[in-house]
This record gives structure tokens, sequence and C-alpha cells, in this order.
């Protein structure tokens, strides 16, 4: 089957998946290259426009290809032969509605399926299944509970259900800041919670072709500015990125244990990455990523080295898997 590396996408996390595409393009020379523009349409491009596109995480990438369909789903009907690598991030890329496209045409693609993708995309539901598995997790907090939340814990956090942890965070340290909360709930649903101090942590799941699941070493998380968000992640260079963290060994298996209960409880495929305050109760849970970032500068290319897997391996591993899929 050819390979097809897919990126872009319509929601903001794009710029993400561009950069992700940058690395993928460059461990997976013979792939070609799917660009998922803003307005659904599909381009085909090549290397050198994607290697070129400087500050992806800032600038929009053009593809200057040919158009393959004036809708994913046109694309998808002409995507026989192929199997997708996903460099995508977010919106309909992560909550399972692209994989249900491929599903029902029989397309084969890297990840998890489309009941695991949608499941874990969905805060409120991804920590009821993680709290199953006997992870532990921050209480939840209804919008007209906020007030007095505020006032028994001193701090919460808010962050948009349906999205990425790297936009719409809003940290409450003052009364002002509930207005802020209110105000942005009218127009998207919000996961409130208590702000629970300790370390930001992260742990990778990796399914490998010979039917082993692993947790690759946890990694401990420095924001350059105190918040991980995606200033954080893409853009400062203070974020410090320890992998393996400097954990001690019991809190390192605990976080190792409960990114794998987490990654089964969703029933994910292939690989994941769930995030964690490391707090001194040990890991408390935030989400679980189908489609983590894979960027140079991303996490699990950097828990994947620790591991001693080159990136390509892990890719063709992944695209194995991903025919196999298919094949069951």
């Amino acid at each position: 089957m050819r390979t097809t590396i897919l990126f872009g996408g319509t929601n903001k996390e794009r710029l993400v998946s561009v950069a992700s595409a940058q690395a993928l393009a460059e461990a997976l020379p013979e792939a070609e290259l799917w660009f998922w523009a803003p307005d659904d349409s599909v381009h085909e491009t090549d290397a050198k426009t994607l290697a070129g596109h400087a500050r992806p995480f800032e600038v929009d990438f053009v593809p200057g290809g040919r158009k393959v369909g004036a809708s994913l789903e046109h694309a998808l009907d002409r995507a026989g032969g192929r199997v997708l690598v996903l460099g995508l991030h977010g919106g309909r890329a992560e909550n399972g509605e692209l994989q249900a496209a491929c599903e029902l045409r029989g397309v084969p693609y890297t990840g998890s399926d489309s009941t695991s993708s949608h499941l874990a995309f969905d805060k409120v539901a991804a920590k009821r299944f993680a709290a199953i598995a006997g992870v532990k997790v921050p209480e939840n907090i209804p919008l007209d509970g906020i007030d007095a939340a505020f006032a028994d814990y001193g701090k919460l956090i808010a962050k948009p259900i349906f999205d990425g942890s790297s936009y719409g965070l809003i940290f409450v340290n003052a009364k002002q800041d509930l207005v802020a909360v209110r105000n942005a709930a009218k127009t998207e649903h919000y996961l409130i919670e208590p702000r629970i101090a300790g370390v930001e942590g992260t742990c990778a799941v990796l399914e490998q072709s010979n039917g082993e699941v692993i947790a690759l070493p946890p990694i401990e998380i420095v924001p350059g500015e105190g918040t991980f968000d995606y200033t954080a992640k893409y853009l400062l260079k203070s974020t410090q990125e320890i992998c393996p963290g400097r954990f001690s060994p019991e809190v390192t298996a605990a976080i190792k244990d409960n990114a794998m209960r987490a990654h089964k409880a969703l029933s994910c495929s292939g690989y994941s990455r769930t995030d964690f305050i490391i707090s001194d109760k040990g890991p408390v849970y935030l989400e679980t990523n189908t489609l983590p970032g894979l960027t140079k500068a991303s996490l699990y290319p950097k828990a994947l080295k620790a591991q001693g897997i080159e990136f390509t391996d892990f890719l063709r591993d992944q695209i194995v898997l991903a025919e196999r899929r298919l094949g069951k």
C-alpha cells in the first residue's frame, strides 16, 4: 500500500500538525503528502514545499499542489490502496470523525479507532473511564457551583471539554476570573476542576507490532512561564521537558501504571499520551491524547528516544499495525 501523510485540518491545531508533518516526512521520505486545508479541501504537496515552510507554529501553510478533493470525504473516496499516517491533532481529526470516515471506506490509518478517539476527546467521559480503571481524577465542579468551589479551594482551572489543553485554559486565581469562566462557557462547554498543586508530567504508551504494549519513560514538564499552554509548548525556549522525569522509582512506576490503565480503559490502540499532575499523593489524571504531537520538539518523540526506539522504526511499526487492523 502507498503511504500517505495526512496533515493540516480545519481546527486551530493545524499549525502543530504542519510541524508534525515536517518530522514525519523526514522520517518517511517515500510517503506522499496530503494537506487538509481549513476550508475542508485536501491538496497534494511535496516534501520540499513542506520542509521549506518556516515558523510552522505561527504561520499557516500553503500547499501549492493539485486538489485531491473538495472535502475530506471526497479525498478519502480516492484513498484506496493507501495507508494514512495521521499527522493531525484536535478537532475532527482527533474526535473520531476522521477515523469513522476512514473506517466506512476501508482506509487504514495510524492511531486509535473512531470510538476510542471520540471517548478520549471528551474530557469528562475520559475522566469517568480513567476513574473506573482506578486512576485518581480531579473533582468535577458545576458551573453554578464555581463560587463555592473557589471559596473552598482558592484556585480553580477551567478548560474546554472538546479541545486540546493548549487553548482556552482559564486559571481562576481571583474573583474576576470567575466572570471569564462564565463568559467562556456561553459559547463552549467547559470542564472546571480544583487546581491541584504538583509537577506537570506526561507518559506515553506504545503498542508494538509484536503485540506488546508498554509505557515509555515519563516526562517532567517545567513551563517557562508557569503554564504549559500553546506558547509554553511551542514558542518559549525556557520551557523544560525532562525525560526521563526526575521522579522517584515509586512515582515513576505509578505514572506508568496509570498511563497504561487509561490507555486500556479508553481502548486506545497504536499509541497515546496521558497527562498528569504529580501531586504529593501521586499522579492525578488530566487527559489522554490519542494523536499527540509528533514534531521534533514534541513529548512523544522524546519518550521514544529515551526508550531507545528510533522515530522511523516507530512510524513503520504503526503502519504495520494500521494495515493489520484493516485485515481484521
